[in-house]
């Protein structure tokens, strides 16, 4: 397999060049990140038939879950990612144990107070503080529930009992029953995904995604039909068959995206070494990318009517070209400005 047979087979995989429906297009990539609501929009666009933002509210739900971040995903994976025994990446405030700020015995008595507001309809996070506030919460607890990157809500979350609602504002509402799967069988799902849909990829890369040790990936990967491929001296696996389409001349990939997300950055087939910083700076931010014939020039950004896009090298006039008719097709009568 040559590299661009590669980059073909892993745009496939994840729809970027055979879109599907909504549900199947969440399930496939193990949902998208969602700390920025615009973001998780878009990454779902360019891989959705016929996108209604509208159904992304109605139809996926958002909850923390791949590497303990928010994700958008099909409510049919609640026991998929809220699975038994799942306790990495949360912090004590975000379990509903004690910790320095809180008692577990004040914890469940605020629970009490968040679940009624939200049962009753008023579930702004905002709103939910409040009300917490007028039940007694002291400034000091509040510092603990209302934790910038979870707290007691994201406890209520963890436990099945909120899901944040599937859009822009801060809104939790009830989570649906449902029955949380074990934790090996939600794994090697997981991992069974991941290989069917990211890959070819290496262990390495899933571990990356995943948060987890090569080890742990591995395990799973031994009760797998995994395919081993070979590109460029290295070994790569995936589940299925490699199907893979043509590289389309221009994505405007999201900010957060699985195709930059799923893999080692240090070694992307799609980002050059010398854009890494471009994309990933160093407060965390994975900017949103121009991919341009199967390789990262440049980043972009909207602002009101209009595109921004900056160039990482030299792009000739007619792949310029290319990058706006993209553009164009995507949003309508929005001019492209070029910068670097």
């Amino acid at each position: 397999m040559t590299v661009e047979e590669l980059k073909a087979a892993r745009l496939y995989r994840q729809h970027l060049t055979a879109p599907t429906d909504l549900h199947t297009a969440a399930r496939d990539v193990l949902g998208v990140q969602a700390q920025f609501f615009g973001n998780a929009l878009h990454a779902l666009r360019i891989r959705v038939r016929d996108f209604d933002s509208a159904a992304v509210g109605r139809d996926l739900v958002k909850s923390w879950t791949i590497r303990g971040t928010l994700h958008l995903f099909d409510p049919d994976d609640l026991p998929l990612f809220l699975h038994e025994g799942r306790t990495r990446f949360l912090r004590p405030c975000d379990t509903m144990e004690e910790d320095k700020l809180l008692t577990a015995a004040r914890k469940e008595y605020f629970a009490e107070v968040i679940l009624e507001k939200v049962q009753n309809g008023e579930g702004e996070r905002e709103t939910l503080r409040l009300a917490c506030r007028a039940a007694g919460m002291t400034p000091e607890e509040e510092v603990s529930a209302f934790n910038a990157w979870g707290g007691l809500l994201r406890a209520l979350c963890e436990n099945g009992s909120l899901l944040h609602c599937a859009g822009e504002k801060k809104t939790f509402v009830r989570c649906p029953p449902f029955r949380p799967m074990g934790r090996d069988e939600a794994e090697r799902e997981q991992v069974r995904r991941y290989f069917a849909h990211f890959g070819p990829a290496a262990p390495r890369d899933a571990a990356y995604f995943f948060g987890w040790t090569q080890e742990r990936v591995r395990r799973h990967m031994e009760t797998l039909p995994i395919e081993t491929v070979s590109c460029a001296g290295r070994d790569y696996y995936s589940v299925g068959e490699t199907a893979a389409g043509e590289i389309p001349d221009c994505l405007f990939l999201a900010g957060f995206d699985q195709l930059l997300l799923g893999y080692q950055k240090t070694e992307s087939v799609f980002l050059p070494p010398e854009h890494l910083r471009g994309i990933f700076n160093r407060a965390g931010i994975v900017m949103p990318a121009v991919l341009l014939r199967g390789r990262i020039v440049g980043k972009w950004k909207r602002e009101k009517k209009r595109l921004f896009v900056t160039l990482f090298e030299t792009v000739p006039a007619k792949d310029r070209a290319e990058i706006i008719n993209e553009a164009a097709r995507l949003w309508d009568d929005v001019p492209v400005q070029f910068e670097s």
